[in-house]
């Protein structure tokens, strides 16, 4: 095989996964919206709806990270998310022509990159388009401007929720003895669960690829910079 042919082989491989990435990205980003969407119109804050009894939809807000923590200043995570989004977008196209990397590789790296940026629309949009009832009434989509906050003020929708079981401590136990525990207590939307399902598949199965990708990205940055 000459080296043009190798090239064109290598384009249409580095088309093909990049095509993959914005499919798998554009699928996780307007599932995660949709559904933000109808719970925060159809839901007041803290209700919930029983699918199964270990899952729930139960519709809460929060200003934090992941899973409703709340680490840092809003506009710290807000800014935070997007420069993330945006490395994870420069890494993912200059790994694109790397080779050997699996295709499981790119829909992990799709994945987090589309969680991240699945909570950044809520931040920057949601105080801005929806207003702030009080319960039993459900949010309305407003024009702009007319929102419960300003630009990146808004909250993040969480709605999926396992309380898989529960339990109380017994007394005699020091700190948690008659408090009760919940497994799973923590609720969450799509964007989070999308994180860290990708991140999970990295560890588990593409940590080598994600080795080749990093030494071959860096590698070819620090020869571009050295010359």
């Amino acid at each position: 095989m000459t080296h043009s042919e190798d090239s064109l082989l290598t384009g249409r491989s580095a088309l093909k996964a990049g095509w993959l990435v914005v499919l798998v990205a554009l699928l996780i980003v307007i599932a995660d919206q949709v559904s933000k969407f109808y719970v925060k119109t159809h839901f007041y804050i803290g209700e919930s709806y029983e699918i199964f009894p270990w899952f729930q939809i139960k519709f809460i807000e929060n200003n934090g990270m992941a899973f409703g923590m709340e680490l840092w200043n809003k506009y710290v995570l807000t800014f935070g998310r997007i420069l993330a989004v945006v490395f994870f977008i420069w890494f993912v196209r200059k790994t694109l022509s790397v080779k050997s990397l699996r295709t499981g590789f790119f829909v992990a790296a799709a994945m987090i990159t589309a969680g991240a940026a699945g909570n950044i629309f809520d931040c920057i949009f949601y105080g801005e388009i929806f207003n702030n009832p009080f319960p039993p009434e459900h949010a309305v989509f407003l024009p702009p401007g007319g929102g419960y906050a300003g630009w990146f003020e808004g909250r993040v929708v969480d709605m999926l929720y396992f309380p898989f079981f529960s339990f109380t401590w017994p007394s005699w136990l020091p700190f948690v003895g008659g408090k009760e525990y919940e497994f799973f207590q923590y609720i969450f939307n799509i964007a989070d669960s999308s994180i860290c399902v990708g991140v999970a598949l990295l560890l588990l199965f593409y940590s080598s690829d994600c080795s080749r990708a990093f030494n071959s990205v860096f590698e070819r940055t620090h020869k571009q910079e050295d010359k």
